[in-house]
């Protein structure tokens, strides 16, 4: 089962440990039910919680081949992990809520009527726009742990996908990027979206097979790295200093 690494919400738990900060509202409601009397103080701790995880899919043309796979990844995330998903072409469709059937076949069904523009050309930096213009920003994408699953063949200029990957960075947790061509031999990461788009991602993996989604399985759960920031360096996980930019 996909797991995101843990973020402390701001909801409390009554807490004996040391450290835990004092619960002025739990200690007077207790001192309340002994008439005023506040000789037992209440600690609290902020409760932990899995990090939201996102995932953009892209369904165009050159990723057909390993769209059935991906598509049954985000099923079972969505429908076990809780996770929200998004596929795009040349729009962005989100598919949350017709993945969540328990049913794989039937939410798999429901999912490609729903994505009309099924191998269709590819409006990376436009569809990662919409993402965060419509969904990011609202909530979904701040502190989360965002995957895109794409081999960042795009129509949009390599300048237009790097503004929005570093605004995608700028809110999520963590963004894992699998490029199932990634596993060939001879792959370089040199198409213009991907290039722009990896100084970006804290994992790059291929996710070409159901063995090798263990990797991106991996790569969800661990923690945040920052990668150096540099057009086109391709280095991932080293530390990126505008990271007081990010939202935790």
């Amino acid at each position: 089962m996909l797991a995101t690494p843990e973020r402390r919400s701001r909801r409390t738990r009554q807490s004996t440990r040391s450290g835990a900060k004092l619960d002025l509202r739990r200690t007077i409601r207790a001192a309340r039910r002994s008439g005023g009397d506040a000789s037992s103080l209440v600690y609290a701790r902020r409760r932990p919680r899995p990090r939201r995880l996102v995932f953009l899919c892209d369904i165009s043309g050159s990723m057909e081949p390993y769209t059935q796979v991906f598509l049954s990844l985000l099923q079972g995330a969505v429908a076990g992990a809780q996770a929200e998903a998004f596929v795009f072409s040349t729009r962005l469709t989100r598919l949350t809520r017709q993945l969540s059937n328990r049913n794989a076949d039937e939410a798999l069904a429901l999912g490609a009527a729903a994505a009309r523009d099924w191998a269709g050309g590819t409006r990376l930096a436009e569809s990662i726009q919409r993402f965060i213009d419509g969904h990011g920003r609202r909530g979904l994408a701040r502190g989360a742990v965002v995957v895109v699953l794409s081999d960042g063949w795009a129509q949009d200029a390599p300048e237009l996908v790097d503004a929005q990957m570093a605004r995608l960075r700028r809110l999520a947790f963590r963004i894992v990027w699998v490029n199932p061509r990634k596993a060939g031999t001879d792959f370089q990461p040199l198409a213009g979206g991907m290039a722009a788009a990896l100084p970006y991602c804290d994992a790059f993996v291929s996710g070409h097979n159901y063995a090798a989604l263990a990797e991106a399985a991996t790569a969800i759960r661990s923690q945040r790295s920052r990668p150096a920031r540099g057009r086109g360096n391709g280095r991932v996980g080293q530390l990126n200093r505008s990271g007081k930019d990010r939202h935790d």
